[in-house]
């Protein structure tokens, strides 16, 4: 993936890292692998809104900014591991805040559940 040059423009440091974890999915994969080496079956069944192909390309767009590190075991059925790489683990405070900051504010997000209305009955007339 190509990456812009974000050199030399006021917030570029704030512009890269967002580069970097931008998209829906890729904070979420980020987050996951925190806990540790993860299958893609297992990522795939962590986040059940992604489909297959889109789990394939975050991935190797992470692989490719060095953030995650995929290990191929010569298995018949072959084995594919993912973890996060060193840059990615210093990308954990990053994910913990936003992490913080989504179920500080989870009401006001979209991805929170509708709130709950209860309908009061009819009163005869």
């Amino acid at each position: 993936m190509k990456r812009r040059d974000f050199a030399r423009r006021p917030g570029c440091s704030v512009e890269a890292t967002l580069d970097l974890i931008d998209g829906k999915w890729k904070g979420v994969i980020l987050y996951h692998l925190q806990s540790g080496t993860q299958r893609f079956g297992e990522l795939r069944r962590r986040m059940p809104g992604i489909t297959q192909r889109m789990l394939t390309k975050q991935l190797r767009a992470l692989e490719e900014d060095k953030l995650v590190i995929r290990k191929v075991y010569a298995e018949v059925p072959p084995r594919v591991e993912y973890c996060l790489s060193e840059l990615g683990e210093s990308l954990k405070p990053v994910i913990d805040i936003l992490k913080a900051w989504g179920e500080s504010h989870q009401e006001r997000l979209s991805c929170a559940p509708p709130p709950l209305v209860v309908k009061k009955p009819k009163r005869a007339a």
